[in-house]
């Protein structure tokens, strides 16, 4: 059974910065392309980056560039989300998930997610 476990969530203060973690068990990690949305009160899932099976292709949100960056260690099994220069719109449950197949911005087609880890950005 495919778990996926984000962490590393928390509370910092405008321009901060966090790094969020996704450890993933029961699948072929390496086979799998990965991504990171996030879900603030009141507003619909978004997409905010995805990395490759390979690690070499990355896309974003234009919200993020910039400033988000994500890698991925595949003999951990483990994906990041680098936030730097964090804003109070980034506010937000994250989630990772991950997918068979290139990389994609829409939620539908990915089949496996995380329980997510809250992001709190004080302004």
């Amino acid at each position: 059974q495919v778990q996926l476990v984000e962490s590393g969530g928390g509370l910092v203060q405008a321009g901060g910065s966090l790094r969020l973690s996704c450890a993933a068990s029961g699948l072929t990690f390496s086979a799998y392309t990965m991504a990171w949305f996030r879900q603030a009160p009141g507003k619909e899932r978004e997409f905010v980056g995805g990395v490759s099976w390979k690690g070499d292709s990355t896309n974003f949100t234009n919200s993020v560039k910039g400033r988000f960056t994500i890698s991925r260690d595949n003999a951990k099994n483990t994906v990041y989300l680098q936030m730097n220069s964090l804003k109070s719109e980034d506010t937000a449950v994250y989630y990772c998930a991950a997918r068979l197949g290139p990389l994609s911005t829409m939620g539908s087609g990915f089949r496996s997610w995380g329980q997510g880890t809250q992001v709190t950005v004080s302004s």
